[in-house]
């Protein structure tokens, strides 16, 4: 079984948001596959399950509290970490640059810290997706939740090509 998990913030207000990439993500795969929205509120999440074998997540908590809905989903389908993946903005990436890792910290990003909390492991696979660094004086946490300042076609490319890995990674027949 593959999960893959793209974090954001729920609410019209936060759509556009940097921090909601990973949302986005979730829904470019769902435009290529029929998949239909699942709400559960026992899991604290949106399921759209493209097979038995293929599930995508949004969960319906804040970002910071992602772990609690990513480990009730995990339990629920009892899978390993490493059969999660987990989609995510990174301010540490310029924007538009993308990296598919496994096994690594937080790095400051308390949604994935939340995730390794609750799931007491780190090994799961990721996507980064750089959304670049504030510039002047404005901090970390107010930058990620305004929207994107680069255009809706930048945007669009790098969801895209953020989608192409997740969906690439979802075909795939070993796990991490």
């Amino acid at each position: 079984m593959r999960i893959v998990v793209g974090l954001g913030n729920s609410g019209e207000k936060y759509v556009k948001n940097r921090h909601n990439v990973g949302f986005m993500v979730v829904e470019e795969i769902i435009k290529r596959y029929v998949a239909s929205p699942h709400v559960s509120k026992k899991l604290e999440s949106i399921l759209y399950l493209l097979d038995k074998e293929r599930i995508l997540v949004k969960p319906q908590s804040f970002m910071n509290t992602s772990g609690r809905a990513v480990n009730r989903v995990a339990n629920y389908y009892k899978i390993k970490p490493t059969e999660l993946l987990v989609v995510h903005d990174d301010i540490d990436l310029t924007f538009g640059e993308i990296k598919h890792q496994f096994g690594r910290g937080a790095a400051g990003h308390k949604g994935v810290e939340s995730i390794i909390e609750a799931l007491g492991s780190d090994q799961f696979n990721r996507v980064r997706i750089g959304v670049g660094r504030p510039q002047g004086p404005i901090d970390v946490e107010t930058w990620v939740l305004q929207d994107f300042s680069e255009s809706v076609e930048e945007v669009q490319r790098i969801v895209e090509r953020a989608a192409e890995v997740v969906t690439n990674w979802l075909r795939e027949n070993k796990i991490a």
